[in-house]
Parts: C-alpha cells; sequence; structure tokens
C-alpha cells in the first residue's frame, strides 16, 4: 500500500509540476520585459489578471501589460487538447487518490472492529449461530405441519375414492396445508444461501484483514 501511496504522489506530483514549469516557462520568456500585470480570458470567458503567467490561460493568449499598455503577447503554452488531456490526467489522479484514501478508511474500520483473527471467526460463528436458529425453527414448522397433514390425510380417508366428495373446509386444510410447507421450504433455501453469503463475506474480509493484522501485531490473525 505504501508503495501505491508513493506512486500515486509521484503521479500527481508530476502532473503539477509540469503546470508549475509551463508557468515558469512563460515567467523566464517575459522576466527581462518585467511587466507587472498579466491578463487574459480564459475558456469560461472570464477576464483573469494576476502579477505572474496565469495558469488558467495555458492554452490561450496572455498579455503582459505595463503601466503603459499592452508591452507584449505570450503565446500559448499548450493547445486547447493538451490542456484538456492534461487536466483529465490530473482530475483521474485526483479520483484516484479519492478511492484509494476511502479504501483505507474502509480497512482502518475494519481493522478496528476485527483486531485479530480469533475476533473474526468468532463473529462468523455468531453470524452463523443466528442464521442455524432461524433455519431450526423453520424445520420445527415442517414437523407440525406434517403432523396435521397426517390428520388431515386421516380424515380424507374416507373420502380416499373421490377426494372431491370431501367437505371445502377439509379441502382447504389441504391446501393450506401444501402452501405452508412450500413456504417453509422457500424460507429455508433463502436461510441456506444467506449462510454462503456471509461465510463468502467473512472470507472476503479474512484475506483483507491477514496482511492488516501482520502489519499492525505479527502475532495476530495466525
Amino acid at each position: 500500500m505504501a508503495m501505491r501511496d508513493r506512486g500515486l504522489c509521484g503521479t500527481v506530483s508530476t502532473l503539477l509540476l509540469m503546470q508549475l514549469w509551463a508557468a515558469g516557462t512563460v515567467s523566464a520568456q517575459t522576466a527581462s520585459s518585467s511587466p507587472s500585470i498579466y491578463t487574459c480570458t480564459d475558456a469560461r470567458g472570464r477576464t483573469l489578471t494576476a502579477d505572474r503567467p496565469i495558469a488558467d490561460c495555458l492554452d490561450r493568449e496572455q498579455r503582459a501589460l505595463s503601466p503603459s499598455g499592452v508591452r507584449r503577447t505570450i503565446e500559448p503554452s499548450y493547445t486547447a487538447r493538451e490542456q484538456a488531456e492534461l487536466d483529465e490526467r490530473v482530475r483521474q489522479a485526483a479520483l484516484l487518490a479519492s478511492r484509494m484514501n476511502e479504501e483505507r478508511r474502509r480497512e482502518r474500520a475494519l481493522l478496528m472492529r476485527y483486531p485479530s483473527g480469533a475476533t473474526h471467526e468468532r463473529e462468523r460463528a455468531e453470524a452463523m449461530m443466528q442464521i442455524d436458529a432461524v433455519i431450526d425453527a423453520a424445520r420445527k414448522r415442517l414437523g407440525e405441519l406434517a403432523k396435521e397433514r397426517q390428520s388431515v390425510d386421516d380424515e380424507l380417508e374416507f373420502y380416499k375414492k373421490d377426494v372431491s366428495k370431501a367437505p371445502p373446509s377439509l379441502r382447504r386444510k389441504l391446501d393450506d396445508n401444501a402452501q405452508s410447507v412450500a413456504v417453509q421450504n422457500r424460507f429455508i433455501a433463502a436461510q441456506e444461501e444467506e449462510k454462503r453469503r456471509v461465510n463468502a463475506r467473512f472470507d472476503e474480509e479474512r484475506v483483507r484483514l491477514k496482511p492488516l493484522w501482520s502489519a499492525s501485531a505479527p502475532s495476530q490473525g495466525r
């Protein structure tokens, strides 16, 4: 991570130095005449003035003014396309720096939550226990539904030759039981999928945490 940070800093520094170099070049070209004010119109139509070459106008003409009037015209240091490309590189470097800062923030938060491998595994086990408890309750309900179905089947025994002749209330019990069984089975399947998802999350976190544990305390996370 430190190497990546140094590489990013180098990229941003290089881009900024390019702009400073261009400004310095223009300054050197005009130093001999010692103008007091620089002026230009930037890409947004604003008239800018400064006591040195204006960075926002490196892609267009600038005028070096003295108290008596225009002394010289300074040609663009960059074409509009070159300036746009430079601006985009600076923008991308800033986005990369922002993403890396956010990643470091998340890693610090993760390390605070799980300072050791034992802490991480303990929370995984607790999460699994909670899901298993829900699944066990659903399976218990399935057992109750199985007993209810047996009771309905016993009542239907009298109508086994023609179930359509069974009372509507009995047929509703049969339908309700079948629907309840289907609901519980879908619920159990969803919880099993949740277990896989939670396990995968803890596995991913452990991969990220291992080097952090090693850096903070070599004896942790092993």
